[in-house]
């Protein structure tokens, strides 16, 4: 197995090589407004610094978010060229579950809890997790207020409104190198990952005007 995998669903750049059981080089970078700008330059630097010729690869991981619609689409996007240039498969990742992966990499365990990431518009997108880190509710977008606080809590969005998220404390955004280790456990486990489809949640931002008045005419 030799992965390469990468995110756009946060403010963060983030691409990694993993070999199925270690990072052999990752890059992140947080940057919301330049995803376009930084990600192929991320790719061709992890490649390079994990002596790895782009043909050796045997599939693709990409997180599909939940995330705003335009950086997250930079990612998918991308994916979908790389898969079919190369011919490899393209694996769709649960961005809120690499974080989730990452966390308890990083000591979290023994207790439920929750990962949220900034949704703006005074929203999070959240999914809660069990003790053994398997998502039970969620991808879901909502305001903080609504939800009832977690415990414990982990992500950018938590960071964000403390008083929905008690406790809350990082990762703050996703790390590719996590999200290609959990794409990888899945994978040598035999489950299926999520196709290259995107988690959006909701509607983007810039909508078609209606009821406007035709200026030319029909």
């Amino acid at each position: 197995m030799l992965l390469l995998a990468f995110d756009t669903a946060t403010p963060a750049v983030t691409a990694a090589v993993h070999d199925g059981t270690a990072v052999l080089a990752e890059t992140h970078q947080v940057d919301a407004r330049r995803h376009g700008e930084l990600l192929l330059p991320a790719i061709d630097k992890v490649l390079k610094a994990a002596g790895v010729d782009k043909h050796e690869l045997t599939g693709l991981a990409v997180g599909v978010g939940p995330g705003p619609y335009t950086g997250l689409r930079v990612g998918l996007v991308t994916a979908a060229a790389l898969g079919q240039a190369l011919g490899l498969p393209v694996h769709g990742v649960c961005t809120l579950d690499a974080i989730a992966f990452q966390a308890r990499a990083e000591g979290l365990a023994g207790e439920p809890f929750a990962v949220a990431t900034d949704a703006r518009r005074k929203e999070v997108y959240w999914a809660s997790y069990d003790a053994e880190g398997r998502r039970v509710e969620g991808p879901a977008v909502d305001r903080p207020g609504e939800l009832e606080p977690a415990v414990r809590s982990v992500g950018a969005g938590a960071l964000l409104y403390p008083e929905a998220f008690p406790g809350a404390h990082g990762p703050e955004h996703v790390s590719a190198g996590a999200l290609a280790g959990f794409a990888a456990a899945e994978l040598a486990a035999g489950r299926e990952l999520l196709p290259n489809v995107p988690l959006y949640l909701r509607r983007p931002d810039a909508q078609v005007p209606v009821g406007y008045k035709a200026v030319l005419p029909a």
